[in-house]
């Protein structure tokens, strides 16, 4: 009598079968991923000062676990770590504030110049330009610029709600950074407790992901204080106005591989054009070019490759999924997230680790100074020699 499994074994072929399959399982889990994400999306004020809480948390944690290797209390080296890091975002923007204070009038005029001299290229070059093509041009922007003057208004009043969530989000990252600096083992430990049994495994896979997290965090502020400093000496070299806001924004853009670079070297380059002219512009992008090359080659590969080696498609396709999940923030932090992920998950799902043998309570007294084994009562069992035992019994033998 032939069975129902075996029926549709012969009217269905075996392969169409796994194919159906699969596809069930893909279709599963593309369904649970996507409503994950909406989930996280809706949640973006929470997750994302969680995320970069902990990557701040990987940044600064050495300096407090030095601060308590010498004997300070966690309290207290915790404060003493908000503030350095206080301090070093409130220099970095002072030192800004004023460059660029000091800087921005010259740099309207330089561009004022710039502008005259490209205006009088198009006359006088190649191009041969009309002045009445050149105002249409310009009318022309000016009447899309008025036409658009509603939806501008609307971003502007919809950047009051923004500019809210974003400081209620610093409030937050705040909190976090602290907390987990501060008791950040005892919430791990506290954390392990609602896996039971499962708790090794997921130790070991949070120890390898921690490990990666600071690795990367530590090596990419490393190339991205190199890059910043590189380009912020060229620039101050050329004489370009408000180098060091210039050379902050690289550094900051360094956090979001590949398109960062993009983003900040164009407006970098595009402030050079305006203020030094077409030559200075093609150096800087020349350098910015060797040195972008450099970067990639010999510091990323020497800092950051020990934590994250993805291939550039990978690196795109993930900088676009956090970008469309959650904006810029969502770039920034995608990257790091996808290496966390891919380095605990092996270790998530390979064997548990063995525990060590636990230590005797009490352990057994020390044989007293002159005290023989002949000495020992009668009917005392003789301990079993081990492997080092019978190793030393033959080197005797041969000795012998």
């Amino acid at each position: 009598m032939i069975s129902d499994r075996e029926r549709l074994t012969n009217l269905v072929p075996r392969t169409l079968l796994r194919v159906a399959v699969w596809c069930l399982c893909l279709i599963v889990i593309g369904w649970a991923v996507f409503y994950f994400a909406q989930f996280i999306a809706t949640l973006h004020i929470v997750v994302l000062p969680v995320a970069i809480a902990l990557l701040l948390t990987a940044l600064l944690f050495p300096v407090t676990r030095r601060l308590r290797a010498v004997g300070v209390r966690p309290i207290y080296a915790t404060w003493i770590t908000m503030l350095v890091a206080f301090g070093v975002l409130g220099g970095t923007g002072w030192f800004i504030g004023l460059r660029a204070n000091d800087e921005f009038p010259g740099l309207v005029d330089q561009v004022r110049a710039t502008s005259k001299t490209v205006e009088q290229w198009l006359y006088t070059g190649p191009l041969h330009l009309q002045p009445n093509q050149l105002t249409s041009w310009i009318d022309e922007i000016t009447t899309q610029i008025t036409a658009q003057r509603n939806q501008i208004t609307q971003t502007v009043l919809t950047g009051a709600t923004v500019a809210f969530e974003v400081l209620a989000s610093i409030v937050l990252l705040m909190f976090v950074t602290f907390f987990l600096l501060k008791d950040g083992d005892r919430i791990w430990s506290w954390f392990l407790k609602g896996f039971g049994s499962a708790a090794p495994r997921v130790d070991k896979a949070g120890r390898t992901a921690w490990v990666t997290l600071s690795h990367y965090v530590q090596g990419t502020v490393a190339v991205a204080a190199v890059h910043g400093v590189v380009m912020g000496i060229v620039l101050a070299g050329m004489g370009v106005p408000l180098w060091a806001p210039l050379a902050v924004m690289i550094f900051l853009a360094s956090f979001i591989p590949i398109v960062g670079i993009f983003f900040a070297g164009g407006v970098a380059t595009l402030v050079t054009l305006g203020a030094k002219g077409p030559i200075y512009a093609l150096i800087f992008l020349g350098i910015l070019i060797v040195e972008q090359q450099l970067e990639n080659h010999v510091l990323q590969p020497l800092i950051v490759g020990r934590a994250l080696s993805f291939h550039p498609l990978a690196i795109i396709l993930v900088l676009a999924v956090g970008g469309i999940l959650a904006g810029i923030a969502g770039a920034a932090v995608a990257v790091p997230v996808a290496a966390v992920i891919y380095r605990a998950i092996p270790e998530l799902m390979a064997d548990p680790p063995i525990a060590l043998p636990a230590a005797p309570e009490h352990p057994p007294p020390a044989d007293e100074p002159g005290e023989e084994r002949g000495d020992e009562p009668e009917g005392a069992e003789t301990a079993t020699p081990g492997p080092d035992s019978a190793v030393n019994e033959e080197s005797a033998q041969h000795n012998g």
